[in-house]
C-alpha cells in the first residue's frame, strides 16, 4: 500500500519504518525542511534503540522516502496517518492544532477515497471534530477518519509496534476497518488481539491506558514512603504484589516519578477532559499531585545529608527519563537539578546519550565523560536514571573519588546491605537507609 506519515518524530518515524518493513511504500512529511533533509541523510534527531538501522534498510530498499511537500503526500498516499504531536496547554489540555492542521491538508488536496488515522494521541471527539472539519471544508469527501491509537513506549518502540500486546481500531464504516487490517497485515498475529470499536472509544482507551499505568507509579512511590516510616521494605512489598495476577509487576517500581512525552501530558490532558464533561477525576489529580512531590522527597533526602547545600558538588547519573532514549521532556532530573542549584549546589552530570538534549535546558552545569568523571570530588552522588551501566560499575572506584561516600539512589539500584558494607552513606527510596 502508498502511506503517508504526517509528523517525523518518535511515532511517525517508527510508525513509517515499521511499516516500510512491512513492504509498505511510505512516504514520511514534515513542514520542518531541515529535519527532511537530515532524515534524506540517514540523520535521526533522537536516539531509539534499533530505529536507525531500520531506517537506514528500508530507505535502501526504496520503500522509505521523506518529504516537505503535504501536497505531494497527500496525492502519493490511499492511506495517511497522523502523527504529530499534542503537547499540552496551560491549563492541561491536549493541544490539538497541528491535528486540525494536517485534516485540513488532507481535505485540501484530496480527490479521491483517503483514510486518515489519527495515531496522535487526543482526547474522545477529535475524530469526529476532523471529520466534520474535512466535510466543511470539501462537502464532496470522500476523506475517512479513523482512531488507531499508539502504544509505543521509548526506548522499546520498535519492539512495541512489531510485537504489540493489543491493536486498537476505531471507525465508522466496513471500508474502513477492512483497510486497517491490510495496513496492518503481517504484524498481525492470532495471539495479538485486534480491537475494533468506535472513534471515541479508541481514542479513550489510549488516555485511559497511560493514566492507569501512571497511576500505578505514584501509588507506589506512596507506599514506599510509608515503609520507610515504618521499617518495611518497598522492593520485597512491590515483589509481593506482583506476584499477584490481578496486579502485575509492571510499572511497581518505587523512584523519583514518571517523566517523558507521553504520561505527564495524557493524565494532565484526561483530567482536564474530564472537566469538560463534568467528571472529576480525583485518583489522576492525586497521581499528578503524588508524582510532583516525590521529586521534593528526592531534594529532602539529599538535605538530611548536610545543613546546607552552598558550595557543595553533587554528581548526576542519568538525566533521560528512562533509560534506552535521550528524552529529557518532563525528565525528574530536570526539576531536582534546578533545585539543587537555587540551593546553590554546583552539578556534574552524567547521562549515556542524553547529555545534548539536556543542555538545551541546562547549559550552564558541568558534563562528564562517564559516570567516573562526574563522582570526582563530589560530596554525594544522586543517580536519576536506571542505566545498566550504572548497576555494574566498580562502586570501591567511585567511593575513592568521591569527597563523601554518600548516594541518594532516585532508583534503587544497588542493595543497602552492600553499600553499608562498602562503606557508603546510601539512602534510597522505600528501604532502611545505609
Amino acid at each position: 500500500m502508498k502511506i503517508a506519515i504526517f509528523g517525523t518524530g518518535y511515532v511517525g518515524l517508527v510508525t513509517g519504518a515499521c511499516l516500510a518493513n512491512l513492504s509498505h511504500d511510505i512516504l514520511c512529511v514534515d513542514i520542518d525542511e531541515q529535519k527532511i533533509q537530515q532524515l534524506k541523510e540517514g540523520k535521526i534527531a533522537f536516539f531509539e534503540p534499533g530505529l536507525k538501522e531500520l531506517v537506514t534498510k528500508n530507505m535502501e530498499k526504496g520503500r522509505l522516502s521523506f518529504t516537505s511537500d503535504a501536497r505531494a503526500a497527500v496525492e502519493f498516499a490511499e492511506v495517511i496517518f497522523n502523527c504529530v504531536g499534542t503537547p499540552s496547554n496551560d491549563d492541561g489540555s491536549a493541544d490539538l492544532r497541528h491535528v486540525f492542521a494536517v485534516a485540513q491538508v488532507v481535505a485540501r488536496f484530496s480527490t479521491n477515497y483517503k483514510l486518515l488515522i489519527n495515531k496522535s494521541t487526543v482526547p474522545p471527539g477529535t475524530a469526529q471534530r476532523c471529520q466534520t472539519l474535512i466535510q466543511e471544508m470539501n462537502p464532496l469527501t470522500e476523506v475517512e477518519v479513523v482512531s488507531n491509537p499508539e502504544f509505543l513506549a521509548e526506548g522499546k518502540a520498535v519492539h512495541d509496534f512489531t510485537d504489540p500486546d493489543k491493536i486498537v481500531f476505531g471507525a465508522k464504516t466496513a471500508k474502513a476497518f477492512s483497510l486497517l487490517r491490510r495496513v496492518y497485515t503481517g504484524r498481525a498475529r492470532t495471539y495479538i488481539p485486534v480491537l475494533e470499536t468506535d472513534w471515541e472509544t479508541a481514542e479513550m482507551i489510549k488516555y485511559a491506558n497511560n493514566s492507569f499505568l501512571a497511576t500505578k507509579v505514584s501509588f507506589i512511590n506512596e507506599v514506599a514512603n510509608i515503609c520507610e516510616k515504618t521499617g518495611a521494605d518497598v522492593k520485597i512489598v512491590a515483589q509481593a504484589m506482583g506476584l499477584d495476577y490481578r496486579i502485575n509487576p509492571r510499572f511497581l517500581n518505587p523512584g523519583i516519578g514518571y517523566g517523558g512525552s507521553c504520561f505527564p501530558k495524557d493524565v494532565l490532558a484526561l483530567i482536564s477532559t474530564g472537566k469538560q464533561h463534568g467528571v472529576d477525576f480525583k485518583i489522576l489529580r492525586a497521581a499528578d499531585q503524588v508524582n510532583k512531590e516525590q521529586r521534593a522527597y528526592l531534594i529532602e533526602k539529599v538535605l538530611s545529608l548536610y545543613k546546607t547545600l552552598n558550595g557543595k558538588t553533587i554528581a548526576v547519573w542519568g538525566l533521560a527519563f528512562k533509560p534506552k532514549t535521550d528524552d529529557v521532556r518532563e525528565a525528574p532530573s530536570i526539576t531536582i537539578i534546578k533545585e539543587l542549584q537555587r540551593l546553590g549546589a554546583h552539578v556534574c552530570a552524567f547521562d549515556p546519550v542524553a547529555e545534548e538534549n539536556t543542555k538545551k535546558i541546562l547549559p550552564d552545569i558541568d558534563y562528564a565523560k562517564d559516570p567516573y568523571g562526574a563522582v570526582k570530588g563530589a560530596d554525594a552522588l544522586i543517580i536519576m536514571t536506571e542505566w545498566d551501566e550504572f548497576r555494574t560499575i566498580d562502586m570501591e572506584k567511585v567511593k575513592s573519588l568521591m569527597k563523601e561516600p554518600s548516594i541518594v539512589d532516585g532508583r534503587n539500584l544497588y542493595d543497602p546491605a552492600e553499600m553499608r558494607k562498602l562503606g557508603f552513606t546510601y539512602k534510597s527510596i522505600g528501604r532502611a537507609d545505609a
